[in-house]
């Protein structure tokens, strides 16, 4: 479900603007931030964006656990001394 709350909004409020797409898809567009997100329903559409824009203003996502990178075949140390270099395949 949507996670809006009117207590959490700032004194303009926030203008969302959502879609049925032709294909039954729904999107949700944060007009402030300028970002869009779709899902197969109005909710999903909405919590989807709920979650991107948070991450976007720096409110969502943490900093990964050791279990998290080792759940993605990385050893935690090697990724710490890796520095600010881009792996191989990036470059």
């Amino acid at each position: 479900m949507a996670r809006a709350d009117p207590g959490d909004r700032d004194p303009e409020g926030r203008e969302i603007r959502l879609l049925e797409n032709p294909n039954g898809q729904w999107t949700a567009r944060d007009l402030e931030v300028g970002i869009s997100t779709q899902g197969d329903t109005r909710t999903e559409a909405l919590d989807a964006l709920d979650d991107v824009v948070a991450a976007v203003e720096g409110d969502g996502g943490h900093e990964p656990m050791d279990e998290e990178i080792r759940e993605l075949g990385v050893d935690p140390e090697a990724a710490r001394s890796q520095g600010d270099e881009l792996p191989d395949v990036l470059k």
